[in-house]
């Protein structure tokens, strides 16, 4: 009787629909800002805590009020392309479809992360 039942409760499990869990990976100081022709706008920040990958989604927060969210554009060190900037150092971010930013804004980096749904039981 037990085995049918984990039986039971996995294919239950698999009807449900998955659960995303966001988890922040880091948040970045915007400086100072560039206007770049034919790229657009890119933030000059410095990264506060934890880490932003360029593959990464953010999040533009002004006066802790969200503006946008979307992806990383491009993720510069100097005039190299870099693949993440870790905390205590400054880069270039450019946010992917979006040019309205502003110094003093944050830009807070996330994850997407899918967690199977459990069946209540």
């Amino acid at each position: 009787m037990k085995r049918s039942q984990t039986l039971m409760k996995r294919a239950m499990t698999g009807l449900l629909d998955p659960v995303f869990k966001e988890t922040i990976q880091g948040h970045a100081k915007v400086l100072e800002t560039f206007r770049i022709p034919k790229v657009g706008t890119i933030a000059g920040c410095s990264v506060t805590d934890g880490i932003i990958k360029r593959d990464y989604h953010v999040r533009l927060l002004r006066d802790n009020t969200v503006i946008f969210t979307g992806k990383v554009g491009s993720l510069r060190r100097f005039k190299d392309d870099a693949s993440e900037v870790r905390s205590g150092m400054e880069c270039g971010i450019s946010i992917a479809n979006y040019g309205d930013i502003k110094a003093g804004d944050v830009i807070e980096a996330f994850v997407t992360e899918k967690v199977a749904a459990e069946a209540l039981v």
